[in-house]
């Protein structure tokens, strides 16, 4: 377990129960060193800001240089109109159908004897 600050915070944000000690001389020297601690912490912590800093103002709007957009008008091409292109279907006589070799796996069919093999080998 990470301490950040002291042995009351830990990373979890639940609070440790009552410290135990290996002696009582290790209680004395964790107790002293936290006490000369506390006298450096007074000693050489500078204190906080008091002084309140302005935050800036923003806004959300565009800035001038950025209107060029309006000014410059789109290219006109073409009407717009386009013909609907036909979706291919297969027309010939070469595949006689579609199998399935292993779970979704479509595979064409071109003669009856691959037909068998195809399901013989599903088993």
């Amino acid at each position: 377990m990470m301490h950040l600050e002291g042995p009351w915070l830990t990373t979890t944000g639940k609070k440790k129960g009552k410290q135990k000690y290996a002696s009582a001389e290790a209680k004395a020297r964790a107790e002293s060193l936290a006490a000369s601690w506390k006298d450096l912490e007074k000693t050489y912590a500078k204190p906080l800001p008091t002084k309140t800093i302005p935050m800036k103002k923003y806004s959300l709007s565009i800035p001038a240089h950025r209107n060029t957009w309006k000014d410059i008008p789109s290219l006109q091409t073409s009407n717009g109109v386009a013909a609907k292109i036909e979706s291919p279907v297969y027309t010939g006589t070469k595949v006689k159908g579609i199998g399935t070799m292993h779970k979704s796996n479509a595979v064409p069919i071109f003669s009856d004897e691959e037909a068998v093999e195809i399901s013989k080998m599903r088993r």
